[in-house]
């Protein structure tokens, strides 16, 4: 089954969480990393998302916030998949999605979708929390092609103001 085909199953709505500004940093980062890993495990695997949320979220040992911002991130990154990739193919020249390496593909769509969808959240501080996954993560060369991916798009992104 192709991953848009697994994005056509999903049955609920991403779980709308509108402020996790009460977790703190290291428990976003946590949810973060969660939300890579499901992501992975969802386009490598060719689960569905309930099936990666049942089987692998379930299974952390995390506090309610974070795995609710970790499925948040998961689940709103899947339903927008066409387009953070397409936002995406525009920004990272001389870069096909499908030759990048899996795990910064899916870094980029997590940090796209929360810069998108979470204005409570700088687009500067996506972007270094993104590059401290990536030095985890994947590869030496990963952090530099996301920033350099990351700021192209967080310069075409309209400028939003968080609410107080």
């Amino acid at each position: 089954m192709t991953w848009r085909a697994r994005v056509q199953r999903i049955t609920a709505p991403p779980l709308l969480v509108t402020c996790h500004s009460s977790l703190n940093m290291a428990s976003r980062r946590k949810a973060r990393e969660l939300a890579l890993q499901m992501l992975f495990q969802w386009e490598m695997g060719g689960h569905t998302p309930e099936h990666v949320v049942s089987t692998f979220l379930r299974s952390q040992k995390v506090d309610e916030e974070v795995e609710g911002f970790a499925r948040a991130l998961f689940e709103g990154t899947v339903a927008e998949v066409e387009t953070l990739d397409r936002l995406m193919r525009e920004r990272s020249e001389h870069w096909r999605l499908e030759r990048m390496a899996a795990v910064d593909r899916n870094l980029l769509r997590v940090a796209l979708y929360e810069m998108r969808h979470h204005p409570e959240t700088p687009p500067a501080v996506i972007i270094n929390e993104a590059l401290e996954i990536a030095r985890r993560f994947s590869d030496k060369n990963a952090v530099e092609f996301v920033n350099g991916v990351l700021d192209a798009i967080r310069k075409s992104l309209p400028v939003t103001n968080p609410a107080p």
